[in-house]
């Protein structure tokens, strides 16, 4: 089976790394944007099981990387998790959910919380595969 690719989005490159170290998956590929436009160039060229983006980005936001992926048929679907150091604000969550996100977390991150949260995407999209695979292979 192929590995399941998930798309980082950053500014920060250490937050990127650190995610990533907190995630680590032998099943998992993990895709890193610094931006938003590098994040747009990725979905381009990858199919991913989950993205999980940053609110707070120069330039392109979140929130904003989020409307662009649900405008284009080929990314509307990826599941999407906001992350934002940010204060617990209920408008901003509504806005998260809003443009398309199906959780939003805060920082500091509890590391069970993320793992558990992203664990459940990585085995629907095993599934998905798995269910792909059979489906090939009756035909």
């Amino acid at each position: 089976m192929d590995k399941i690719k998930i798309l980082l989005v950053d500014d920060l490159p250490e937050n990127l790394l650190a995610l990533e170290s907190l995630l680590k998956n032998p099943a998992v590929e993990f895709l890193r944007a610094n931006s938003g436009v590098d994040a747009l160039e990725l979905l381009l060229r990858h199919e991913f099981a989950l993205a999980i983006i940053d609110v707070q980005m120069p330039e392109m936001d979140g929130f904003e990387l989020a409307e662009l992926m649900r405008g284009t048929d080929r990314t509307r679907t990826v599941p999407i998790i906001f992350v934002t150091a940010g204060t617990r604000d209920r408008t901003n969550t509504f806005r998260g959910y809003d443009k398309g996100a199906v959780d939003f977390l805060y920082k500091p991150l509890e590391a069970h919380i993320v793992k558990s949260k992203v664990q459940v995407f990585i085995e629907l999209a095993l599934q998905k595969q798995l269910l792909q695979n059979r489906l090939s292979e009756t035909k």
